[in-house]
């Protein structure tokens, strides 16, 4: 097939060719962006914890208070995932994408803007909720307009986006705040790769918004998904919102304000799944194999979110080095994801046109991953100096495995619904695996600050991805490849 068109055309779009690797270009953008954008708190954070500045650094027990931070900008992010992937069903996936790209550069702009702990906590749980968005559409767009036997290719090329976000978030984080001091900003240094991230995040939206309209499917229509989304956006901020107003009110332990937010998403999460089994889509999104499927990948953003937002000041703290060496360091784990991600998609395709299933690949990325996870842990024990090199191979060999996992899944959940389920099922996955993104941050801040070191954290994370393993092994994939049982019922 040619590598410069799809077949697959576009729903009363009269455009039925779309060059497909512009697509992945124009969709690995909005990744970069968008994780840069929620990336940057995590190094943010642990220079305010480093000077003793801003709202974090004069905490009793910052570790704690920067990961419930972190905990409530996910809660946002985890309980659109459902939402938008449905408004992208209804409105389209391309309206869904610049509307979140928009707001997430508006408010990644405003929270470099404030200067309280509250209005920064309001301003990232709004982001979140504008980012969430993005996933399910972005996912659905690839699988839609990629040739089949390039499509968990084109899941794991766009998704390198998500490393090079990660990365440029974590190595230019300190750089900028640094520029940000000698432009006279002080001790509100932090909040020039807000601003930065913030213009890049634009620039990108309007790109995006010129391809969708040049390349694939004509105008665009950005009100009603806009207020539509606004509209479940806006009752959950508020609550969101308002447990951490009343934590603050009553001084609740950021551990049992991170409770509280959970036991929210668990309510989210219970009235959207008991809304798909009363629309009837029960056998199609919610059947035995999805759920071991959305319950697994748990372990996955439990992971993700634990390096992304801590392992800079893992490093730091492990190797006594400078904010800047241990963000270097730590690049190397969001880095590996430059040739993890398609690596893996590639490997997958391969599989499936030889007739296998991507389920092997799976169990062995994620056992490779959690044993070199757990050889990272035991380095970073408080009894041991790991040197940079040494935990910067480590952090890049588990990195291989761990984001080579990501699109085999990804791959894998496409194929087990209809075409027209797809921005639900991945909204649906990412719902429920963010739990693992909510608890993640504040998780190992707790254990961190009550150990005093941040092992157990790794050992927790490691755990759980074990787990994982098991619920994997369980999916009978099987029935959804070509001449499986849910290939014959269609």
């Amino acid at each position: 097939m040619s590598e410069t068109v799809a077949t697959t055309k576009v729903a009363g779009a009269g455009r039925p060719i779309v060059p497909y690797k512009a697509l992945w270009a124009v969709l690995l953008m909005g990744w970069v962006v968008s994780y840069a954008d929620r990336t940057v708190t995590g190094p943010v954070i642990a220079w305010m914890i480093s000077n003793k500045a801003g709202f974090i650094g004069d905490a009793s027990n910052p570790a704690t208070l920067g990961g419930l931070v972190g905990t409530m900008f996910f809660a946002g992010y985890m309980l659109t995932q459902y939402a938008g992937g449905r408004l992208g069903d209804r409105y389209g996936h391309r309206e869904m994408l610049v509307v979140s790209l928009l707001w997430a550069g508006t408010m990644t702009l405003v929270s470099g803007l404030v200067s309280g702990l509250i209005a920064f906590v309001a301003a990232r749980v709004l982001t979140g909720l504008g980012e969430g968005v993005f996933y399910s559409n972005d996912r659905t767009l690839v699988f839609n307009h990629t040739p089949p036997p390039r499509r968990t290719l084109g899941l794991g090329v766009v998704i390198t986006g998500l490393s090079i976000g990660l990365t440029i978030g974590i190595v230019a984080t300190p750089y900028l705040i640094d520029w940000g001091g000698d432009l006279g900003m002080g001790g509100h240094a932090w909040g020039f790769p807000l601003y930065v991230f913030a213009a890049f995040s634009f620039l990108v939206a309007a790109g995006t918004y010129a391809f969708f309209r040049s390349r694939l499917g004509g105008p665009l229509k950005l009100g009603p998904p806009f207020l539509r989304l606004l509209t479940y956006a806006l009752p959950t901020f508020a609550a969101i919102l308002a447990i951490f107003l009343l934590a603050d009110g009553l001084k609740w332990k950021d551990w049992q304000t991170a409770i509280v937010v959970g036991v929210l998403a668990v309510a989210f999460i219970a009235v959207i799944v008991r809304g798909v089994a009363a629309s009837g889509r029960s056998a199609t999104l919610l059947n035995r194999d999805l759920w071991l499927v959305y319950i697994a990948f748990i372990a996955v953003l439990w992971n993700l979110w634990f390096f992304s937002f801590w392992s800079v000041q893992i490093v730091k703290e492990a190797t006594h080095s400078s904010l800047v060496a241990a963000g270097l360091t730590a690049a190397f784990n969001a880095g590996a994801g430059i040739i993890g991600f398609p690596v893996g998609g590639w490997l997958a395709d391969r599989q499936v046109r030889r007739g296998h299933g991507r389920k092997p690949l799976i169990l062995t990325c994620a056992i490779a991953y959690s044993v070199l996870a757990l050889l990272f842990g035991i380095s970073v024990r408080g009894d041991n100096k790991p040197s940079l090199l040494l935990l910067g191979l480590l952090l890049f060999t588990s990195g291989l495995f761990f984001n080579a996992l990501q699109p085999i899944v990804h791959g894998m959940t496409g194929d087990m619904v209809p075409a027209a389920e797809r921005g639900s099922v991945f909204g649906l996955l990412n719902l429920i695996a963010e739990i693992g993104a909510v608890a993640s941050p504040v998780v190992s801040g707790v254990l961190r600050d009550h150990t005093g070191s941040w092992a157990p954290g790794v050992y927790t994370a490691v755990g759980i991805m074990v787990a994982s393993v098991f619920l994997y092994a369980l999916v009978d994939e099987k029935r959804y490849l070509p001449g499986g049982a849910s290939h014959r019922q269609a």
